[in-house]
């Protein structure tokens, strides 16, 4: 009997602490993150990386769909303004999402293959996530909810863009209907190059 309740309470206490990792895990993605340098995703072939890696460069995250009536426009704009700037340290983060009209049904791989062969995308993929709901993936909980009222607010539609400085803060968001070549967002990606590149963390 003894060895029973010893063994329940080793049980309740590990179940305990569990919860309450999981829990802290939950409120630093959902709410104690400090930038976008404190979330981790997954590349478009499923590897993971920490957004930390980008410290030092200005990043446009960007929801993005394959059946979208926005797509051809974005995708063939995109890829130009990353092959402009991507020399002094400008990165394009696209993030598929099926949420809107259900206009990224693929898988990652079909997807990769989409971008690659229709508009040669060379700038950085990643797995599919949600940007609203109840699945809402950690990145986007964060931007949606961000403590500047300009930034937060629900995602649009696909390709709502994220404008990140070189210290990880998002500094302007720009509706889905917003070109990429568009004269605000360029110069807001030329202000933020413009900006001295801060030291990458050792270790991170």
């Amino acid at each position: 009997m003894k060895c029973k309740l010893m063994l329940a309470g080793i049980c309740a206490t590990a179940w305990a602490l569990s919860a309450a990792m999981a829990d802290t895990k939950e409120n630093k993605d959902a709410g104690e993150a400090k930038s976008v340098y404190d979330f981790e995703v997954q590349t478009i072939d499923g590897k993971p990386v920490k957004l930390e890696q980008y410290r030092g460069d200005v990043c446009l995250i960007v929801n993005v769909a394959s059946k979208c009536g926005l797509t051809e426009g974005n995708y063939k704009k995109l890829e130009p303004l990353y092959q402009k700037y991507k020399d002094q340290g400008f990165r394009v983060l696209a993030f598929p999402a099926n949420n809107f009209g259900a206009q990224e049904p693929g898988t990652n791989q079909e997807i990769k293959q989409f971008c690659s062969s229709k508009y040669n995308v060379s700038f950085d993929l990643f797995a599919k996530v949600s940007v609203k709901g109840d699945d809402i993936c950690p990145l986007y909980k964060y931007l949606t909810t961000h403590p500047n009222s300009e930034i937060a607010g629900d995602i649009a539609w696909n390709f709502q863009k994220y404008l990140v400085d070189r210290e990880g803060q998002v500094i302007a968001k720009f509706d889905p209907r917003v070109s990429p070549d568009d004269e605000k967002l360029v110069a807001g990606v030329e202000q933020a190059l413009a900006a001295p590149r801060p030291e990458k963390k050792t270790g991170a």
